[in-house]
């Protein structure tokens, strides 16, 4: 199979601001490494030639030579004369070791997502009772089952939003969803509309459909640009705009009744499909004020054309791999046609399985809420206390907490936290070209005890990158 390349104008996107006062081929492979890490290289991806690089960088080839070699002897790099030089991870406990291979006292706090909740055993039991009533008839499902359908569709309408079952599509989780929505609604030069920050593998589906992205402010106690969104709608006619509106991954950010409202309508007036993504939407902890009942986005009387999507993986178990798209009924249909080039249907085991959870969702919910408020609470009295310069928001719910540093060192202190164990999302990774290094986002989702431990590693790295003096970026003997 080709390797895929990466050209040296994409790498230079992707490096932001690299250079950080030392060595340039420290800084270059210290953010090479930090890609490769994060996920933001894949594993195999072949790097630009060291000419062409260096030319693409304003470096000498001697500097992105030099940046090669350090990154070949840490295990980063490989490469073969006439092939060139493809991203690898080595197997050290603070890079991205194959599964089974972490450090016993690695903290992994790059996932904002709630432990399996206790219902879910029993619930995979009872399931598994009801297999051989499916076995002869469902195999290769790529609808969803008619019950676990009309259970998807009788919440969205309790919960306000009239549905029938086939304006449902259930999916393998909600990224499944996002993907699939991506490859049918978008076409190679459509722009979409998306938030900066958002959710990183959304983005990654877009880019990889063709899409031109249109990115609107987001932040933690703003919320939305509200007149960047509109002017965004009516400059750039967008196929689609790709929303998180409540409790919105990583700021945690919400939009009011008003704002929507006008969001829908700039949106029909230029034909832009609103994909809107709820997969936090229920994990409300206190919203001051506000009636905190979930209610899902619906065209109302915008004339917009709404596509909702969910799953149970923020809120039961990421380990159920469900999630749903509602939608009407001709995009439902040309969903399902297009399945076939990219998976088979959905697990019926694990369908039998959230069908029996179905039920228990409120209450499965509102324990997530008391669990979240728990967690918030002590992870913004613990970043008071070490970190009295960062700005620290007060989040009414959602997963995360979206830290403002006061310095551009989000990188910096991701790659010294993890030689002391702690692995963290840099706030570039929510981003593109290289923005948010001034934030870090600290999930709220694991236990108390953990998430002291979790600070106690940061503090140390904070401080080893100089806290409010001038960042060091760790030297790559330091990973090795």
């Amino acid at each position: 199979m080709t390797a895929r390349r990466l050209g040296a104008a994409s790498l230079e996107s992707l490096l932001g601001e690299w250079r950080n006062g030392g060595a340039a081929n420290e800084d270059l492979a210290d953010r090479l490494r930090l890609l490769m890490v994060d996920g933001r290289i894949p594993v195999g991806t072949r790097l630009p030639a060291e000419r062409e690089l260096a030319a693409r960088l304003s470096v000498s080839r001697t500097t992105v030579a030099s940046t090669y070699g350090r990154l070949r002897s840490a295990g980063y790099l490989a490469s073969q004369q006439g092939s060139g030089s493809e991203a690898r991870l080595p197997q050290h406990p603070f890079g991205r070791p194959a599964a089974g291979m972490e450090a016993p006292d690695t903290i992994d706090l790059t996932k904002a997502a709630m432990p399996c909740a206790p219902q879910v055993a029993p619930a995979v039991l009872r399931a598994a009772e009801q297999l051989p009533l499916f076995a002869a008839d469902w195999d290769y499902d790529a609808v969803g089952l008619p019950h676990l359908r009309q259970a998807i569709a009788d919440r969205y309408t309790a919960q306000g939003l009239p549905t029938e079952p086939d304006e449902i599509l259930v999916t393998i989780g909600a990224q499944h969803a996002i993907g699939l929505l991506a490859r049918v609604l978008v076409s190679r030069g459509d722009r979409v509309v998306i938030e900066a920050p958002t959710y990183p593998h959304a983005q990654r589906a877009f880019i990889e459909a063709g899409a031109r992205l249109v990115p609107v402010s987001v932040t933690a106690d703003g919320g939305w640009d509200a007149e960047a969104l509109q002017h965004a709608f009516e400059r750039t006619n967008p196929q689609l705009a790709y929303l998180m509106p409540d409790f919105h991954n990583p700021t945690g950010a919400s939009m009011s009744a008003a704002e929507r409202d006008r969001m829908l309508r700039a949106a029909a007036r230029q034909g832009t499909t609103v994909l809107v993504d709820e997969t936090t939407a229920e994990l409300d902890i206190d919203r001051d004020g506000v009636d905190s009942r979930f209610v899902p986005v619906s065209a109302g009387d915008t004339g917009a054309t709404v596509v909702n999507v969910g799953s149970i993986g923020k809120t039961v178990w990421g380990g159920l791999r469900i999630g749903w798209i509602r939608a009407d009924r001709s995009l439902v249909a040309r969903l399902v046609a297009a399945r076939s080039s990219l998976d088979l249907g959905t697990p019926i085991l694990e369908q039998l399985a959230v069908a029996e959870l179905m039920p228990e969702l409120d209450e499965i919910i509102a324990a997530r809420r008391v669990q979240l408020r728990r967690s918030r609470d002590r992870v913004e009295e613990l970043l008071a206390g070490r970190f009295p310069t960062w700005q620290v928001p007060h989040v009414a719910g959602g997963l995360a907490v979206w830290v403002g540093l006061g310095q551009p060192v989000s990188s910096a202190l991701t790659l010294t936290a993890r030689t002391s164990g702690l692995v963290m999302a840099a706030g570039p990774w929510f981003g593109s070209d290289g923005a948010f290094e001034r934030f870090l986002r600290v999930p709220i989702t694991y236990p108390v005890d953990t998430l002291e431990r979790a600070v106690e590693r940061l503090h140390a790295a904070w401080l080893a990158v100089g806290g409010a003096r001038r960042p060091v970026m760790p030297s790559a003997s330091t990973l090795v």
